[in-house]
């Protein structure tokens, strides 16, 4: 049986309540504040959920996980890190790259990052938990993404790319400064191909909740002052 979030309490159910059908659903209602997502993320699920319905709150088995020593970066990649034909920032224009975000795809009816959610995570940003990652062609902003740093682990929600490869430079360059940073995963939520192709790939809840007990509140040597990476 689903269940329905108080307004009045940030408690969310175990995790071992989710549904199997759909895959993950875990609780819906409750609202979009700061304390509730910072709460959310802290339990192990996300807000996902279409215009038109209530707040849906998920956790998968399995996630999909990336470990930054197993990213995968492919010889065209690589060759494009190295001419450098991007450049990469830290937090320099986290509205634009949400806003990127939220835009229609080609591939795809409708957004779930919808304007309530944009708030929420400006305001994520605004309290230093949320973060951006700018890819530049010049000064046009063609890739980035953006997601929620806690502790020793890097929560991804979305990334968008206008240029070839765009977001791919800006995910690898995140991974490498956040492996630096002494982060030991980075949460990709669902699977995708696009992903995969990075190196993330699935575990299982209980494996990705012992994560959270671990280094959720552990220290880290993050620097995200805006700048160039």
């Amino acid at each position: 049986m689903l269940t329905w979030l108080r307004r009045d309490s940030l408690e969310f159910p175990p995790l071992h309540k989710a549904l199997r059908e759909p895959n993950g659903l875990l609780a819906a209602g409750g609202d979009l504040s700061a304390q509730r997502l910072v709460q959310a993320y802290r339990h192990g699920c996300f807000p996902w959920f279409q215009d038109g319905q209530p707040i849906l709150w998920w956790s998968p088995d399995p996630r999909t996980v990336l470990l930054p020593e197993q990213l995968h970066v492919s010889r065209s990649l690589a060759k494009l890190l190295r001419q450098q034909r991007y450049r990469v920032t830290f937090d320099q224009d986290f509205d634009a790259v949400i806003g990127a975000c939220a835009a229609p795809r080609s591939y795809a009816q409708g957004t779930w990052i919808t304007n309530g959610m944009q708030d929420a995570y400006r305001e994520l940003h605004r309290r230093g938990h949320a973060h951006s990652v700018e890819v530049w062609r010049g000064d046009e902003l063609v890739g980035g993404l953006y997601g929620l740093a806690m502790g020793r682990l890097f929560f991804g929600e979305s990334m968008f790319s206008r240029a070839d490869n765009a977001s791919k430079v800006g995910f690898a360059t995140l991974v490498e400064h956040l492996a630096a940073w002494g982060f030991v995963l980075i949460d990709c939520q669902m699977p995708t191909d696009h992903l995969h192709s990075l190196g993330a790939g699935p575990i299982s809840r209980a494996a990705f909740a012992d994560y959270l007990n671990r280094y959720i509140d552990a220290e880290n040597n993050a620097d995200w002052l805006p700048r160039r990476v």
